[in-house]
């Protein structure tokens, strides 16, 4: 006989909270066979249950719409809002597991920034769709089904925040999407399949060093802008940026510059003085267009000229705005990327 309070462990369903915040999973076109043009974030969470009736045999889920965004338009300020609202459910003994429906387009940028800035204590998955959900071979509802089944395993939660999609589950600092309008267009090699063991999960484990705490009083994240440096481009774009850079710094207290660069960050020298113009207190991020791997430091570099390290362009940039947010300055925030 099974003893009455181990049979009400196995009755027991997982709580899982689902957080919507729009996106082609809950998008909507006029015609089933429409892939392309269509309307994201039109369907609340209800809706995606609906389309799923099979996730009432996992799990008992709460569903709270967050934001209904398509993710080209998903700022910091909104990273900040979801960042809290899931420290809240990891704070809270009846939750079990967090599932995230999210747009595509900037998922991995929302992935990242969850990722250093919510401490572990349960799964946190994130799901997206490539097709909306009224297309004939929606890839929405498995991608949510599988995305609470992983939610589901507690195990799961020491991998820090996690993404379901096409059959794979691909970790926060590995997340990119790589093609416009492919179903796969995350794939990427040595993905996780959504049958990989608890061992395996367990392995992904991102490092203790790879998160920050971000104040109870900031009310907004420090403006980071990202430019791409490609042969030619012109030294007057950093000069803008510089001077706009200069002027926010003045007014909210920190500012910073992401610079996608040529091979191993190489700077351009028609570059250097533009740069130069930036206020000591303005970090200026040297990240490779080939997308990590970074591991020089630049001779005769000013102190605020930081490399990014394995990072690529976009998570070097999420990784500054949240370190910047938590009031990283200086040497602080040189070891901080330096553990990246």
């Amino acid at each position: 006989m099974i003893p009455q309070h181990n049979a009400l462990q196995i009755l027991r369903k997982p709580r899982i909270a689902l957080l919507a915040t729009g996106g082609t999973i809950a998008g909507t076109a006029g015609s089933a066979t429409d892939t392309r043009d269509y309307t994201a974030g039109q369907l609340g969470p209800e809706a995606l249950l609906a389309a799923v009736p099979q996730l009432a045999e996992l799990a008992r889920i709460d569903a709270t719409q967050v934001f209904s965004v398509d993710s080209k338009d998903m700022t910091p300020q909104h990273w900040l809002v979801l960042s809290r609202r899931v420290q809240r459910l990891m704070d809270d003994p009846a939750v079990d597991g967090i599932v995230i429906t999210h747009g595509t387009d900037t998922l991995e940028e929302t992935a990242c920034f969850l990722n250093i800035t919510v401490a572990p204590t349960k799964p946190v998955v994130m799901t997206a769709a490539m097709r909306p959900a009224t297309a004939l071979s929606a890839d929405g509802p498995l991608n949510l089904y599988q995305a609470v089944e992983l939610a589901c395993r507690p195990a799961a939660a020491r991998a820090g925040v996690l993404a379901v999609i096409g059959d794979r589950i691909v970790p926060a600092a590995a997340l990119a999407k790589r093609h416009p309008s492919a179903v796969d267009a995350f794939a990427f090699e040595g993905a996780l399949t959504t049958l990989a063991s608890d061992a395996a999960l367990q392995a992904l484990a991102p490092s203790r060093y790879s998160r920050v705490v971000l104040p109870d009083e900031l009310q907004h994240l420090p403006p980071v802008e990202l430019l791409t440096v490609a042969a030619g481009s012109s030294p007057a774009l950093a000069s803008a940026v510089a001077r706009a850079l200069a002027r926010a710094q003045l007014l909210n207290g920190a500012a910073g510059l992401v610079l996608a660069l040529p091979g191993n960050a190489s700077l351009p020298e028609a570059w250097r003085p533009a740069l130069e113009e930036l206020p000591n207190a303005v970090p200026v991020v040297l990240a490779s267009r080939c997308g990590g791997g970074v591991r020089r430091h630049h001779e005769n570099a000013p102190a605020n000229w930081l490399d990014a390290g394995a990072l690529d362009p976009l998570k070097a940039r999420v990784r500054l705005i949240a370190g910047l947010g938590a009031g990283l300055r200086g040497a602080r925030l040189r070891r901080w990327f330096e553990r990246a």
